[in-house]
């Protein structure tokens, strides 16, 4: 029968030292977790106390965003611009024969506002940004 107590008491050591170490295991996983826990809590902190961050890549974003519609704004007002004086070009060419048979003080006053009508497009151009050429 001593046998069997020595197999018993050696069961028993075998399943101390395990339940020994499983308990070492669980308890440095535990103490890993907390660490980890607190790198995460200091990184949130840090990410919390500096709320520029997200901030400033939210301006600079909406800074992108608007430059590029102050772009594509230009590029229409341009083309716009181009339409109108072609616009402008053919009305003068359709009514310069007409100009000719005028009286002579009428052919004053059209040739006035021409000249009217030519400086208010070289100022819409200075005025437009993107529509002088």
């Amino acid at each position: 029968m001593p046998e069997i107590a020595n197999d018993i008491t050696k069961a028993a050591k075998d399943v101390a030292n395990v339940a020994r170490d499983a308990t070492y295991v669980v308890i440095g996983a535990g103490v890993l977790a907390f660490q980890r826990a607190q790198v995460e809590r200091q990184e949130l902190l840090k990410r919390l106390s500096d709320p520029r961050a997200g901030l400033e890549h939210r301006l600079s974003a909406v800074r992108s965003d608007l430059g590029d519609t102050v772009q594509a704004t230009e590029a229409r007002v341009e083309e716009l611009m181009d339409r109108l004086e072609n616009v402008i070009e053919r009305v003068e060419a359709a009514v310069a024969p007409l100009e000719d048979r005028l009286p002579d003080q009428a052919r004053d006053m059209a040739k006035q506002a021409h000249a009217q009508a030519r400086e208010a497009r070289t100022q819409l151009r200075t005025f437009l940004p993107g529509a002088a050429a």
